[in-house]
C-alpha cells in the first residue's frame, strides 16, 4: 500500500509512473479489479474479433487475460517507456500479437480516424482527471477528443472508474448530451474481491458510452445490481444513483473500521434493482461498547407489521433491543409494504450479502446469526389504497401474525407511524360463513387510554350527581379509534369529533367501524376555526381533546401542528372549558426547547398543568384546567376514574389496556 500515490497530483506525472513500476518490478498492479471480476461486463460490450485500444495499460494483466480468451486485436498504450518495455518482454513469446506502444493518449496521431471498435480505459481517466483546474480540464478534453476521433461510429468507450463527482459530471456533459448512448454499471464483483482481501473498497463502476451520429432522444441507463438496465430521465438522476451507492459504500467502510457506540445509529435503505423508488428493506445499525460476554454481531429481522412498535420504530427502543440481544453490534431489519416476502429463509438468503457488508472487521468467514420474534415474517394485505388531498397517499392494510389480525391506516409519507389501528376478530356468521368484526374497545395507541382517563376524571372532579352527559370536542378524527373507544366505554359522554379531511370520515366509517349516532357526531372543519366559531356562539365543553398530527416534518413537534398551540387558540380553549372543564393535549415533541416553550405557554394560560409521559412512547399527555391544582383532590379523583375504567374494560370480552393506577400517579408531574 505504501507504493500508492501520496497526493493526487502524482497521478499525472510520467516520472511518478516510471518510479512506481520500477519499485513494483514484475508484480502486476490492478486498479479496480482484474479480468475475473470485470469479464462479465466486458464480454457484453466488446466482441472478440473487434479492434480494441487499451489506454494507460500499465502492467495490468487485463489485456493478457483478454488475449488468452480470444481477443487477439488489442493495442495497448502507456506514457511510461519502462512499463511498455516490461510488457513487451513479458509477452513477446507467449503472446506475440499483443501490441504495446509508448503513446500519450492525448496525442494518438499514429492511429487513423475510426480505427477502433472499442476503447478500454481502466482507471486512466481517474489518473489524469485529478481536479478541475484549467490545465487538467484542457488535457482531459483533448484526451476525449482523441478517443472520439479514433473510435468508429457504433463503437464503445468503456471506462472503469470510481466516478468521483467531477468525473461523472464531466463524462455526462461530454458524451451524454452529444449523441452518445450513456450507461453506468456497478462492478460488484470487483468490490467483493477487494473486500475478501480485507479491505472495503469504494464502489467500482463501468461507464459504457456508445458513439452515434445522431440519437432521436437521450438514452441514459444504469444498473446498480443484477443485470437489468434501468432507464433514467435526466443527468441528475444518474448522478443521484451513483452518489447513493458511493455514500452507502462509505458507510460500510466506516462500519468495518469503527465501533459507533458513542454515535447515532446508521440507517440504510436497500432497493431491488428493478425498483429503485420504494425501499425493500430499511436497516438500522447500532453498536454498544464491546463486552466479552456478548456476541460481536447479529441481524434482527422485524416481522411485517411490527415495525411500528416502540421497540423497533424509535432509536431508544432499538437501543434497548440491542442491549437485550447480547451483541456488540446489531443490524435491525424492517420490511416495507408493497413487496412480497415468501419466508423467513428467503429473507435471510436475500439479506445475507448486505448484512455481511455491515459487519465489523475480522468476521469475514464467520457465520452471522439472524434473530427475530420467531420464524414468521408476518403477512401484510392491502385492503384499500387511496389518496387524500390533505394527507397524501395512504393504505388500509391488515397485518397477520401471532394468531391476531390488525387493521391499520398508514400515511405513506410516514410509513412507520400507525395513524389508526383496529383489532379484527374472525367469527362464524350465518351458514357458518366466516366474517370479520372489529373489537370496539381495542386501542392501538396507549396515549388514547390516558386521554379517555382525563375525560372520565373531569366528571369525578365535578361530582357524579348530575345525570347530564359530559360533552366533549375531539380535534382530530383519524380512523376514529379514540372516538369509538370513548363512545363504547364512557356511555355518559357526548362527542363532537372534528377533522379537516373528509376522507378520514369515509375511512373511519368504511374500514374502522365508526358509527355516528345521537352521542357521536363528526364535523368536517378546520379544528381552529371550529373552536373559534364555538366560542363566538357561546358554546362550552367539559373537555376538549387535541389529537392532531402535524404534516410538517421539518418541525421537531409531530403532534399537534404548531398553529394549534398559538396563544389565540389556547385562549379560546381556556374560555370554552370554563372553570369546570379540562383541556387534554397529546404532545409529541422531540425538540426539548420547543417542548419547554409549549409548557411555558400552557402554564401562562391555564391555572394548572399536569403531565404524564408514557414510558415506551414519545407521547406526553397534558391535563390543563382553569382551577388551581389540589393534589389530594386531583389524585383521589384520578385514582377513582382509573379504577372505574379498569372495571369497565374488564367487563368487555376483549379489552386492550389496563391502567396501572399507582404507577400512573407516581409518574405524573405538576
Amino acid at each position: 500500500m505504501n507504493l500508492l500515490p501520496k497526493t493526487r497530483e502524482d497521478f499525472t506525472q510520467t516520472e511518478y509512473w516510471n518510479s512506481f513500476f520500477q519499485k513494483r518490478g514484475k508484480k502486476t498492479f490492478e486498479w479496480y479489479g482484474e479480468y475475473p471480476e470485470l469479464c462479465h461486463h466486458l464480454h457484453k460490450y466488446i466482441k472478440s474479433q473487434e479492434e480494441i485500444l487499451n489506454v494507460g495499460c500499465g502492467n495490468s494483466k487485463l489485456c493478457m487475460d483478454l488475449y488468452d480468451v480470444g481477443y487477439k486485436n488489442i493495442t495497448n498504450i502507456d506514457t511510461s517507456p519502462l512499463v511498455v518495455n516490461q510488457m513487451l518482454t513479458r509477452n513477446k513469446v507467449i503472446r506475440p500479437d499483443l501490441k504495446f506502444m509508448q503513446i500519450d493518449a492525448c496525442d494518438m496521431k499514429q492511429f487513423e480516424n475510426g480505427k477502433f471498435s472499442a476503447v478500454l480505459d481502466k482507471a486512466t481517466l481517474d489518473a489524469i482527471y485529478v481536479d478541475e483546474t484549467d490545465a487538467v480540464l484542457k488535457y482531459v478534453q483533448t484526451y476525449w477528443s482523441e478517443i472520439d476521433r479514433v473510435l468508429r461510429v457504433g463503437g464503445r468507450y468503456i471506462v472503469v472508474s470510481l466516478l468521483q463527482k467531477h468525473i461523472l459530471e464531466g463524462l455526462l456533459k461530454r458524451f451524454a448530451v452529444n449523441n452518445w448512448m450513456f450507461r453506468v454499471v456497478r462492478c460488484i464483483e470487483a468490490e467483493e474481491k477487494t473486500a475478501e482481501d480485507g479491505d472495503r473498497s469504494l464502489p467500482v463502476f463501468m461507464v459504457i458510452v456508445t458513439k452515434f451520429q445522431r440519437l432521436p432522444s437521450q438514452i441514459l441507463e444504469v444498473c446498480m445490481a443484477g443485470d437489468k438496465m434501468i432507464r433514467m430521465n435526466s443527468l441528475e438522476e444518474i448522478q443521484e444513483e451513483v452518489f447513493s451507492v458511493q455514500k452507502s459504500a462509505l458507510v460500510c467502510s466506516g462500519l468495518t473500521r469503527s465501533n459507533i457506540a458513542d454515535m447515532k445509529e446508521v440507517s440504510i435503505d436497500l432497493y431491488e434493482p428493478a425498483n429503485n423508488k420504494i425501499p425493500r428493506y430499511t436497516i438500522h445499525i447500532l453498536d454498544q461498547k464491546p463486552n466479552r460476554e456478548n456476541g460481536r454481531y447479529a441481524a434482527f429481522i422485524v416481522p411485517q407489521g411490527r415495525e411500528t412498535e416502540w421497540l423497533f420504530s424509535t432509536e431508544p427502543g432499538r437501543k434497548k433491543l440491542l442491549q437485550s440481544a447480547k451483541h456488540d453490534r446489531l443490524a435491525i431489519v424492517s420490511m416495507h409494504r408493497g413487496h412480497i416476502y415468501k419466508s423467513w429463509d428467503d429473507v435471510k438468503v436475500e439479506l445475507s450479502g448486505n448484512i455481511r457488508n455491515f459487519s465489523p472487521n475480522g468476521l469475514k468467514n464467520k457465520q452471522i446469526p439472524f434473530l427475530s420474534l420467531g420464524s414468521d415474517v408476518g403477512l401484510r394485505e392491502t385492503i384499500f389504497q387511496g389518496k387524500s388531498d390533505l394527507s397524501g397517499d395512504f393504505v388500509v392494510e391488515e397485518i397477520k401474525g401471532d394468531n391476531k389480525t390488525f387493521r391499520r391506516l398508514i400515511f405513506l409519507s410516514n410509513q412507520f407511524v400507525i395513524q389508526s389501528e383496529a383489532l379484527v376478530k374472525i367469527v362464524k356468521g350465518k351458514n357458518k360463513k366466516v366474517e370479520k368484526q372489529l373489537v370496539p374497545t381495542f386501542l392501538c395507541c396507549q396515549h388514547h387510554l390516558y386521554m379517555s382517563l382525563g375525560l372520565h376524571f373531569i366528571k369525578s372532579m365535578n361530582g357524579t350527581k348530575s345525570k347530564k352527559n359530559t360533552n366533549c370536542a375531539i380535534i382530530g378524527l383519524g380512523g376514529g379509534g379514540l372516538c369509538t373507544f370513548i363512545h363504547r366505554i364512557l356511555k355518559d359522554t357526548n362527542i363532537i369529533a372534528v377533522d379537516i379531511d373528509p376522507s378520514m370520515l369515509k375511512i373511519a366509517t368504511d374500514y374502522f367501524g365508526l358509527v355516528e349516532d345521537s352521542r357521536l357526531k363528526v364535523v368536517i372543519d378546520d379544528g381552529i376555526k371550529f373552536l373559534k366559531k364555538a366560542l363566538k356562539n357561546g358554546q362550552s365543553f367539559k373537555a376538549i381533546l387535541f389529537d392532531v398530527d402535524s404534516k410538517d416534518p421539518t418541525v421537531g413537534m409531530s403532534c399537534p401542528p404548531t398553529q394549534f398551540l398559538e396563544q389565540e387558540v389556547l385562549d379560546a380553549v381556556k374560555s370554552l372549558i370554563r372553570d369546570t372543564g379540562i383541556f387534554i393535549l397529546n404532545l409529541v415533541c422531540r425538540d426539548e426547547k420547543l417542548r419547554e416553550k409549549v409548557l411555558v405557554d400552557l402554564r401562562s394560560t391555564f391555572s394548572s398543568v399536569v403531565s404524564y409521559k408514557l414510558v415506551e412512547d414519545v407521547n406526553e399527555i397534558l391535563y390543563c384546567q382553569n382551577v388551581a391544582y389540589d393534589g389530594k383532590k386531583w389524585n383521589d379523583a384520578m385514582e377513582k376514574s382509573a379504577k372505574h375504567i379498569n372495571e369497565l374494560l374488564q367487563k368487555e370480552q376483549n379489552y386492550s389496556e389496563i391502567i396501572e393506577v399507582q404507577e400512573f400517579l407516581d409518574q405524573i408531574k405538576i
